[in-house]
């Protein structure tokens, strides 16, 4: 059974960073793409974040480019966001992914973490 645990996230300041990170089990790890998600409005569609092919190459949704990074251990089954200059429009929960790329196009897989909320401190 595919079982993805994410850990991370909570309060921050604006302009500070985060670090997530999502452990799967269950899975040859190494075989599949990885991505992040969020969303920011309950019962509203996740929105994608950036994903990572199995060779370890990145993709990023515009919004986040250039101020998050996504990474991954294959030797540790997990897949990591690295989250700088975080403002209050990044306020969501973070959900983790595992997924393929058809061609160019990341597709998911209905393989979800739990979910992490980013919230900012005031």
């Amino acid at each position: 059974q595919v079982q993805l645990v994410q850990s991370g996230g909570g309060l921050v300041q604006p302009g500070g960073s985060l670090t997530l990170s999502c452990t799967a089990s269950g899975m040859f790890f190494s075989t599949y793409a990885m991505a992040w998600y969020r969303r920011q409005v309950p019962d509203a569609e996740r929105e994608f974040i950036a994903a990572i092919t199995r060779d370890g190459k990145p993709e990023y949704a515009d919004v986040v480019k250039g101020r998050f990074t996504i990474s991954r251990d294959n030797a540790k089954n997990t897949h990591y966001l690295q989250m700088n200059s975080l403002n209050p429009e990044d306020t969501a929960v973070y959900y983790c992914n595992a997924g393929a790329y058809d061609g160019s196009r990341y597709k998911s897989y209905d393989y979800w973490g739990q979910g992490t909320q980013v919230t900012f401190a005031s």
